[in-house]
């Protein structure tokens, strides 16, 4: 780690080199003043500690001059309230009161590490993954096969528990389809009264039923052109099926009190947590449908079924939500990590989402303890 010290005082910064060289992990670059240091500062640099109160360019004034580029810690023999406000508003993590011992300053320093190692581990992890949280090798062997179904126009249907990020699929399945920069819609038949499902999907015309006032587009009619989701495909009337099924096979819509059908041109993704199969035995989806629906069938495992990618997702919740709230960036604890590791997680990923930002809110340190994590040791 290159760590830049800024300090006017010669024997203070003498001590500081004298006492970080036992330290081979750090690399050690020190400055009499702000304004040498500004000449010299470029992105091999990890981390800048400076005082405040230096002749010429104050320490505040030279953190607004590295206008963020860098991470900070601050030290001063003379701090006040205001000062420290100050700093803390452009972004400086820690404030080191003078006197301190080097062990103090070390803590600092590797805490600052350790966070900026979480950073770059979520940033790449979110990068290579187009977007998914964490990696692991069922994430790879189920993208492998959306990848290749993006590209063409066949029907996709998302399979797996509720929570498992289906809904993401879906986006990642749009993104990297030819009609990524056409319109993506989501429609979730759950969250829509069954009498209400037909006109949503299909649109209306002004007078189709009492409170018609106007005409309005249904979503497929919104989506022309780019992918419909449809979510929880399985809670969709029995009824609306034979419409939507004739929606495909047609490619072409027609709007409650219109007697003129229009063309359609979508990519349909669907998802469910429910046994279709089961469902069509029981007489509640029509057959015919499902196999209109599930030309390409992908199942998502459960979270429990990714170990691997737990901790991962984990630290990248803590990094947006510490970010959200404002906090200092927290960090878990070994025993909160295992505790992570043998849940087993029945509201998958949205679950873990939830804990993690609850423990973030509630966790009194910056380390947050599995007791924090009120998991109740539900296994």
């Amino acid at each position: 780690m290159k760590i830049a010290i800024v300090e006017d005082d010669i024997n203070m910064r003498k001590s500081l080199e004298i006492a970080m060289s036992d330290f081979e992990e750090f690399e050690i670059k020190t400055f009499k003043n702000a304004k040498d240091a500004l000449k010299i500062l470029d992105d091999t640099f990890n981390l800048v500690i400076t005082d405040i109160n230096m002749p010429g360019m104050d320490g505040i004034e030279f953190v607004k001059e590295l206008n963020g580029r860098f991470e900070v810690i601050i030290m001063t023999g003379n701090a006040t309230l205001q000062r420290a406000i100050e700093s803390i508003h452009l972004g400086v993590k820690d404030f080191l009161l003078k006197p301190f011992d080097i062990d103090t300053l070390v803590a600092a320093i590797k805490r600052e590490d350790t966070i900026q190692k979480v950073q770059k581990t979520a940033i790449k992890t979110k990068k290579d993954n187009n977007g998914f949280l964490g990696s692991s090798k069922a994430l790879e062997n189920i993208l492998h096969i959306t990848d290749r179904a993006s590209k063409t126009d066949a029907s996709i249907l998302l399979l797996g528990q509720s929570g498992v990020g289906k809904e993401v699929f879906a986006n990642y399945i749009h993104k990297n389809s030819p009609r990524a920069k056409k319109p993506f819609i989501a429609i979730n038949m759950a969250a829509i009264p069954d009498s209400l499902i037909e006109s949503e999907l299909f649109g209306f015309e002004k007078g189709a039923f009492t409170d018609a006032s106007e005409a309005k587009a249904g979503q497929f009619e919104l989506a022309n052109g780019g992918t419909l989701f449809l979510d929880e495909i399985g809670e969709m009337p029995y009824n609306v099926q034979a419409k939507l099924l004739r929606a495909l096979q047609e490619k072409e819509v027609r709007r409650l009190g219109s007697s003129k059908s229009v063309k359609i041109d979508i990519r349909v993704v669907s998802a469910t947590n429910a046994n279709l199969i089961q469902k069509i035995k029981e007489g509640e989806f029509r057959e015919d449908l499902y196999y209109r629906l599930n030309t390409i069938p992908i199942n998502i495992p459960p979270l429990r079924e990714r170990k691997d990618e737990i901790i991962q997702i984990a630290d990248a919740c803590l990094i947006q939500n510490c970010e959200k709230y404002g906090f200092e960036l927290k960090r878990f604890s070994t025993e909160a990590k295992e505790e992570l590791l043998v849940y087993n997680w029945p509201g998958n990923i949205r679950e873990l989402i939830s804990v993690v930002e609850r423990a973030v809110i509630l966790s009194e340190n910056n380390e947050i303890q599995a007791s924090e994590l009120y998991l109740q040791n539900r296994k």
